[in-house]
């Protein structure tokens, strides 16, 4: 296990910390290591770096740059351990923010860059904001990946930020522009450290939501996000991604609801009525749809179902539906593939969407 740094031989505490987790990063490391140098920020900054297994380069970067880094005043501490196999972005990230020192933190994927101005605008956002996650818009690189995905990211508007929280397969603002007090991340904290497959940050953004979190962006590009086969982002199941959204809303949302309409009686809509509990499944009193071949059927029938007689749904034209309504769509990628790169994420750019409507 590489220690970081005795505490008492460091600079004195921090305003910002910037929370590097990194993992074979070397292809990335100095182009995102200058960003950091590049900051206009005028406060106290310090770059706080999780070294988690990398058999490559990374380290030795790393070394190089807390020289250039600290010449500027910037002060750099850094962790790590080189056992046989990484522990996983969680842990990494929760080393790296119990071993930094800085009153907020700034957190940074190792494949990304960020804008001169980055930390001094999320910061002054986050003092205005004390209990919310900071988020900021992106410029995708390459500029043609994803582009639907990122257009979502930029361009929720700020009550978007909160009620389609049940829509997409993660947080409103994207983990890799989050920024936050730490006082506010030790209220939530700390990350789910289970590692491979698990959506660390939709977790972490659901408990803070939970606690009355609030959710800002800068409307500002003070990121260059990459996308890039290597990413790791794929670990986590599509189908992991989904049980935490359907807890998530059965938790939040339809306990204030006595009935509602699933909007959809396909394959969307049925997989979302078969994922609810059995209380949430009582509370379906139809599906509705526009095709006229599903609502010729007149029920869906859950054939899985323990309960005898079986639980048949009817399925209703749209216009003769009663709200509250769940809609249920499925969308199909229509660029380069996936979704998002750096340190596991937890998205795809297949994601199934499921949103409230009342």
């Amino acid at each position: 296990m590489q220690l970081p740094e005795d505490a008492t031989k460091r600079a004195p505490l921090a305003l910002v910390s910037i929370i590097l987790p990194v993992h074979n990063a070397e292809q990335w490391l100095d182009e995102c290591l200058m960003s950091v140098l590049q900051q206009d920020f005028e406060g106290t900054m310090e770059l706080s770096v999780f070294n988690d297994a990398s058999k490559d380069k990374s380290r030795a970067i790393i070394e190089k740059w807390k020289v250039k880094l600290e010449d500027s005043g910037i002060s750099v501490v850094i962790g790590g351990h080189d056992s046989p196999s990484p522990r996983g972005v969680g842990y990494s990230k929760n080393q790296a923010i119990a071993q930094s020192t800085g009153s907020y933190l700034c957190f940074l994927d190792s494949d990304d860059v960020m804008m001169p101005q980055r930390v001094r605008m999320q910061y002054e956002a986050a003092v205005q904001h004390p209990a919310s996650i900071i988020g900021c818009q992106v410029r995708r690189d390459p500029p043609d990946s994803t582009e639907r995905y990122t257009r979502w990211i930029n361009q929720l508007t700020s009550d978007q930020l909160l009620t389609q929280v049940f829509t997409s397969h993660g947080p409103t603002v994207i983990m890799p522009t989050w920024f936050c007090s730490r006082a506010w991340f030790s209220h939530v904290g700390p990350f789910d450290e289970g590692g491979q497959g698990v959506p660390e940050d939709l977790l972490f953004f659901y408990e803070h939501l939970r606690k009355g979190g609030g959710v800002f962006r800068v409307d500002h590009s003070l990121l260059l996000y990459r996308y890039h086969l290597c990413a790791a982002t794929h670990s986590v199941l599509e189908m992991t991604i989904w049980t935490h959204r359907v807890h998530f809303l059965e938790e939040q949302i339809l306990p204030h609801w006595k009935s509602f309409t699933i909007w959809n009686a396909g394959k969307q809509g049925r997989k979302l009525y078969r994922s609810l509990t059995a209380a949430s499944q009582h509370k379906v009193v139809a599906f509705c749809d526009i095709d006229k071949n599903k609502i010729r059927k007149g029920f869906y029938c859950h054939e899985d179902s323990q309960e005898r007689p079986k639980p048949k749904v009817p399925i209703l034209h749209f216009q003769a539906a009663q709200p509250p309504f769940v809609i249920c769509v499925k969308l199909v990628s229509t660029g380069n593939g996936c979704r998002a790169p750096g340190y596991p994420l937890s998205h795809s750019d297949h994601r199934s969407k499921t949103k409230d409507k009342t």
